[in-house]
């Protein structure tokens, strides 16, 4: 099987990438709404596909992107420089905790670690790509508290219990202005939430809910609509 995804304005290569193309990044990226983002992060980027997928979406931005791991930082690299946005697109190979950016974002997004309680993965790097405890959070709630800006927008995708954990871990520093609840079937429980966390408080909170599949094998036009602009198959 190959390693490269194709969209249509950019390709991604995942070879070497602990962590793959997943439902839970594109969907992050693709569902943040139109907004006037000059300055994005990406935070623990792994192929660089949301940072490349936000570059597409909000011409006028520069997306940096952070990577701890060596092997998924080169490849989000390479992808970045193959890509038509490489110019506004930069790779930060090191943790989001050591990085000290000059200029501060509008908008801070992620895909993050989840599994807080789980035994470790035997696959080294599958357990730095997918292993954390709640201390990750504070300190990514710290870090965007210095270098997001004061309309600074948090966008995470998480388990649901999680999701909770983390709103909660925020209050009296950030609030809770959306949360996108996601189901793989109308009916069945949520096993992902988006949220959105802001430094002000909301005039009112947005609530959503996203149904992937309309059936097996056949998804919902609200989803198709969300990936049409980046998926050849829509």
């Amino acid at each position: 099987m190959g390693t490269i995804f194709q969209f249509k304005q950019f390709a991604v290569d995942q070879a070497d990438c602990a962590m793959k193309i997943n439902t839970d990044g594109v969907l992050l990226a693709a569902q943040v709404a139109p907004a006037s983002y000059t300055r994005i992060l990406d935070v623990g980027t792994g192929t660089g596909v949301i940072a490349l997928m936000l570059a597409q979406r909000f011409e006028k931005a520069y997306v940096d992107a952070v990577e701890i791991d060596p092997a998924a930082a080169y490849r989000a690299a390479e992808n970045f420089k193959n890509s038509p946005f490489k110019e506004r697109l930069k790779l930060i190979a090191q943790c989001f905790q050591e990085f000290k950016p000059s200029l501060k974002y509008d908008l801070i997004i992620a895909n993050p670690p989840f599994y807080t309680d789980s035994l470790k993965n035997p696959d080294l790097r599958k357990t730095l790509a997918r292993h954390t405890d709640l201390q990750f959070f504070e300190e990514l709630l710290a870090f965007v508290a210095r270098y997001g800006t004061k309309d600074c927008s948090l966008q995470l995708i998480l388990p649901g219990a999680l999701a909770d954990q983390v709103v909660k871990l925020g209050e009296g520093r950030f609030f809770l202005h959306a949360t996108r609840h996601i189901s793989s079937f109308e009916g069945q429980e949520v096993f992902r939430k988006i949220i959105d966390l802001r430094p002000y408080a909301p005039s009112a909170a947005k609530d959503e809910n996203l149904v992937i599949y309309q059936e097996r094998n056949c998804y919902t036009e609200a989803y198709k609509r969300l990936l049409k602009p980046y998926f050849l198959a829509y």
